[in-house]
């Protein structure tokens, strides 16, 4: 597994990583058991970096995380964690005293005594603004309770705006084929100013996997029944914004560029490793299998024509398209 460096944190991640928000809730149920074969095969695979959140089940991905990772403390695995989403998403509850409950209760479901990265949850767009934010976010630091801070944003200038802080260490980001627009400024800052970028949602809630169509039905607790339209929570985190089924549609023009060899899902997360500046994408797994085959993205070959074949599959079907805070 190629490793890459986390922008400002200097720390050594694959470049196929593993996101844990289907360890803790939001789904549909994944029992004990499961979750620590999904971390078990990811690592036995090559991925050495992991992302999570304090809201993921509540808690429950930090935990099961932690107690993986006190299990097999040979392993060098790098997590990061988020915070902000416990509270109103109000600017004014984003303080030094909160970030210190945050935190300290990061530690204790991570069980450990420094966080190795920890991000602004898709905080209100004034936070990134903030010096008294980045002023308390350095202060964790300096008191070792954090031993690096990022961003995870919804908007293209909620990126350029923390790129600009030289604090910021990393960006995390909505990229993939049908997510371009980062590919226009946010790569090319990022880079020139050496902050790492960890892509999400890198198969678009799964339809980058080619397994779904019109009549596809999703669990009551799966977010991809229940905020199809922005109802819970920002619309973009859900297929990416993008509508269903003009998704359904563009995954099948997308699943006939796969490779001999490799699915769907392997080609489109090979597609984001291959952007200039991804430091590492993050697809979530729910079985050990999905973990390994994630993984074996990062075994893809060059495919020159693949970039311009998903460009034009955007062009056809998204780029018309008005997605909500774009």
């Amino acid at each position: 597994m190629e490793q890459r460096t986390l922008g400002r944190t200097g720390r050594e991640v694959s470049v196929v990583g593993l996101g844990t928000w289907q360890l803790g809730a939001d789904w549909g149920d994944v029992d004990e058991h499961a979750a620590f074969e999904v971390l078990d095969a990811a690592t036995a695979a090559g991925v050495t970096f992991f992302d999570t959140a304090d809201v993921y089940g509540d808690g429950r991905s930090e935990q099961l995380i932690g107690r993986f990772r006190a299990a097999r403390p040979d392993l060098p695995l790098t997590v990061a964690t988020k915070m902000g989403r416990r509270e109103e998403q109000d600017p004014a509850n984003f303080t030094l005293a909160k970030f210190r409950e945050w935190t300290d209760r990061s530690r204790r479901n991570l069980g450990v005594d420094t966080l190795d990265l920890v991000q602004l949850h898709c905080p209100p767009t004034p936070v990134f603004s903030s010096d008294r934010v980045y002023d308390a976010l350095d202060t964790l630091v300096a008191d070792g309770a954090i031993a690096n801070y990022g961003v995870s944003v919804e908007t293209c200038d909620e990126a350029l705006t923390a790129i600009a802080r030289p604090g910021t260490a990393s960006v995390q980001i909505i990229l993939n084929a049908f997510r371009l627009k980062p590919l226009d400024q946010v790569l090319p800052a990022a880079r020139a100013a050496g902050v790492g970028i960890i892509a999400r949602v890198p198969l678009a809630s799964g339809l980058l996997s080619g397994r779904y169509t019109e009549q596809t039905e999703f669990a009551a607790d799966d977010h991809r029944s229940y905020n199809r339209h922005g109802e819970a929570f920002d619309v973009g985190e859900t297929f990416s914004g993008v509508d269903y089924e003009e998704g359904v549609l563009a995954a099948r023009e997308f699943a006939a560029l796969a490779p001999e060899g490799f699915t769907p899902a392997q080609t489109a997360l090979a597609w984001i490793i291959a952007q200039p500046g991804v430091s590492t994408v993050i697809p979530g797994a729910r079985s050990a299998d999905q973990a390994r085959a994630n993984a074996a993205a990062a075994r893809v070959p060059h495919l020159p024509d693949l970039d311009p074949a998903v460009r034009a599959i955007y062009d056809t079907h998204f780029r018309a398209a008005v997605h909500p805070r774009w």
